[in-house]
């Protein structure tokens, strides 16, 4: 369902959101100076705590954004628990941001291979040789370790089977963007579930 309350032209045009974001990534891409796709990700432990840290957003596709990391990281645990995860992407040159809230799945080992691939050599060892979140006793130590972990593997490593991509699977979108005085621009897409329509708002800055 598709609110009257969306303008037709502008920034914020058009019915699918995820086209949007692109758009919005694209013109990011020419104006920031570095990492225009980080996304700050929040995650729950399981005492409800919250958790938030960057990551890059790799991909936005037709029903999802995608990331990759350790899937026995703090963020992979929290994932894997709750099922659930939200993040912000915010662009100070254009003075935008976009908030994400879904429902969150593995990607498929086809995908997650494919992206493995696409990494610089050291990037794919240190995968390897980086146990992500759990205590490291030196820097030398972990160097010890892709040291190790590249004469095990080779100079073409196969993807850790505990590494490899997240899918957000999006239930709520809020595209926001600077006002003058404050009177910022905001509106959010919200659905009961991924096979429900978007009901779309304006809301109050």
């Amino acid at each position: 369902m598709v609110s009257h309350t969306v303008p037709r032209k502008g920034i914020f045009a058009g019915d699918d959101p995820f086209e949007i974001a692109r758009k919005w990534l694209k013109e990011a891409e020419a104006r920031e100076v570095n990492d225009p796709n980080a996304i700050a990700i929040a995650t729950v432990d399981p005492e409800g705590l919250p958790n938030v840290r960057m990551v890059l957003l790799k991909e936005i596709a037709d029903d999802a954004f995608v990331f990759y990391t350790n899937y026995e990281s703090a963020k992979g645990q929290e994932i894997e628990a709750a099922g659930k995860a939200a993040f912000v992407m915010h662009w100070k040159s254009l003075r935008r941001q976009v908030r994400v809230r879904g429902l969150v799945t593995r990607e498929s080992d086809e995908h997650s291979d494919a992206y493995y691939r696409s990494r610089a050599l050291g990037s794919r060892i240190g995968a390897w040789a980086s146990q992500q979140s759990r205590p490291l006793e030196s820097k030398a130590a972990l160097m010890e370790a892709v040291a190790k972990e590249g004469l095990k593997h080779g100079p073409n490593p196969k993807r850790p089977p505990f590494w490899g991509g997240y899918r957000i699977t999006p239930v709520e979108i809020e595209f926001w963007a600077d006002g003058e005085f404050r009177l910022h621009d905001r509106f959010r897409w919200r659905r009961a579930a991924p096979d429900q329509p978007w009901d779309i708002l304006r809301l109050n800055p």
